[in-house]
């Protein structure tokens, strides 16, 4: 109830009270009687006064409060935005920190990686070395240049090929370049070098 209301009601009562002493006066009412009606109503119009203002007085707390409670729990539109801005940068800087170790820890893997690829390379290269040479045979130019062609049968070995076809073994050799002539395999073409 507002503060206006409450002394409407105040204003009312005392008007009242008027009203009655002189309504009581006009009619010639005797002064005891008047004086005792007056007291009565003095005292519930105190009593009256009394209980309104004890209830403006908490309707004053009941705004106090809520006003401090309003400025605690609203806030404004630029103290929003600051504190989006805040978050965002805190976000950024996080963000900024993450990639960084990121790539940290990609750089100390590919380091490692690198180090693993050289020791192996390395390793390679001391084996290389450590292993004999594997020798071509050399080829002999002597053999004669005339002659067929021939294709390896299966179960065929150099000793029936050149029998097959009287050549020499040493020219079938060298006018095929054969390093293993044990690894003969069926379809094999070969140049038969024939004598004169």
């Amino acid at each position: 109830m507002p503060h206006h209301t409450c002394f409407r009601c105040v204003a009312g009562l005392v008007a009242a009270v008027i009203l009655t002493s002189l309504r009581l006066l006009a009619q010639g009412s005797s002064p005891a009687f008047e004086v005792a009606s007056l007291h009565e109503d003095v005292r519930l119009l105190s009593q009256r006064v009394n209980e309104l203002s004890l209830h403006v007085e908490q309707l004053e707390r009941a705004n106090n409060e809520l006003q401090s409670r309003s400025s605690q729990t609203y806030v404004t539109l630029a103290q929003l935005n600051e504190a989006l801005a805040d978050l965002q940068k805190t976000l950024q800087a996080a963000m900024r920190d993450q990639r960084r170790e990121t790539l940290q820890v990609v750089s100390g893997q590919m380091e490692k990686l690198a180090n693993e690829t050289q020791a192996a390379i390395n390793a390679l290269a001391k084996g290389a070395v450590l292993r004999p040479a594997v020798s071509t045979p050399a080829f002999a130019d002597d053999y004669p240049k005339e002659g067929a062609t021939y294709t390896v049968q299966r179960g065929d070995t150099l000793s029936s090929i050149a029998h097959k076809t009287n050549a020499r073994i040493q020219d079938i050799i060298n006018a095929n370049k054969i390093a293993d002539p044990t690894r003969l395999q069926a379809g094999q073409t070969l140049f038969i070098p024939q004598q004169k």
